[in-house]
């Protein structure tokens, strides 16, 4: 009996140590209560790399610098063939356009805390350079608004080719970021040149100012409306198209970058909207319609779609 007994207690014992080994094993692969998940599984998420870090953006940033074209230098906005940067949208003075800066920082702030490094006539080659002076100032936010005098040469054949718009504008980004790593970044997208000719052409003093050289690959020959002419158009349509595209892409890729969304480009500027010297650049009127865009869009809660 008591051999029996110390053989039932033998078997026991060696029951409990394989149960206590199974449970060992299942520790050891990592099984959770719930069966489904191991702790091997679980190291193994954790080693995965973390999600991309959303955009930064301030919406009440305390300093501007401007890049750009005429444009921005309020080119025919004040008096003829002309810069006028007091009514720039960007970083003017005027109070009929209460620009970008102004509306962010205040007269004070602005007359103090703002730099216009636009040049008429610049194209995207040239804009590392304004990028470089901009980043010197150490600005909050850095307003582009070029590419329309990359559009607009003497002939379709001139205009800056796709792949150097993009090479020069992540040039620009670079330049910028190694001089001033956490500046925001605004950017306009290109206006639509073809919607300007359309406006302007009807205007008979425009159109003879246009004859000095004004953008002739879309303004040249404004009234021809043959097959060739239509076609010129409709090629410096495309190619304004391509680098809305380039300057969309490649802001996405900074988390300090804010496209507009092609607020600009879409924008329908009415004769009262463009200068009235050459019917071509905003006027006073125009440019406080691209500092409202500017302004809506800086001061969103989210990104323009």
């Amino acid at each position: 009996m008591q051999n029996r007994s110390a053989r039932h207690r033998s078997r026991t014992a060696a029951a409990v140590l394989t149960a206590v080994s199974l449970l060992g094993a299942a520790a050891l692969t990592g099984c959770d209560a719930d069966g489904n998940r191991t702790t091997k599984g679980a190291a193994a998420e954790q080693r995965k790399p973390s999600a991309r870090p959303g955009p930064i953006w301030d919406r009440s940033p305390g300093s501007v610098a401007a890049v750009g074209d005429s444009i921005t230098r309020g080119f025919d906005a004040c008096s003829v063939l002309a810069d006028c940067p007091e009514a720039s949208w960007a970083t003017g003075t005027d109070r009929e356009v209460r620009s970008l800066a102004v509306r962010l920082l205040g007269e004070p702030g602005a007359a103090a805390r703002s730099w216009n490094h636009a040049e008429t006539g610049a194209r995207i080659a040239q804009l590392p350079e304004q990028m470089a002076l901009a980043a010197k100032e150490k600005p909050d936010l850095v307003t582009v608004l070029i590419g329309a005098n990359d559009a607009c040469r003497d002939s379709v054949r001139l205009m800056t080719p796709v792949a150097d718009f993009r090479a020069s504008f992540e040039a620009s980004m670079r330049q910028l970021r190694a001089g001033a790593p956490k500046a925001q970044v605004y950017v306009s997208s290109v206006p639509d040149l073809k919607r300007l000719w359309s406006t302007g052409r009807g205007n008979a003093l425009g159109k003879q100012i246009w004859k000095l050289g004004i953008c002739q690959s879309m303004l040249g020959d404004a009234d021809d409306m043959g097959a060739p002419a239509a076609a010129r158009r409709a090629s410096v349509q495309e190619r304004v198209v391509a680098y809305n595209e380039v300057l969309r892409d490649v802001c996405a890729k900074d988390r300090r970058c804010r496209y507009d969304g092609g607020a600009v480009f879409d924008y329908a500027f009415t004769g009262e909207q463009l200068s009235q010297w050459d019917w071509f650049h905003p006027g006073r009127n125009g440019q406080a319609r691209l500092a409202e865009i500017a302004y809506r869009n800086v001061t969103s809660a989210r990104p323009p779609a």
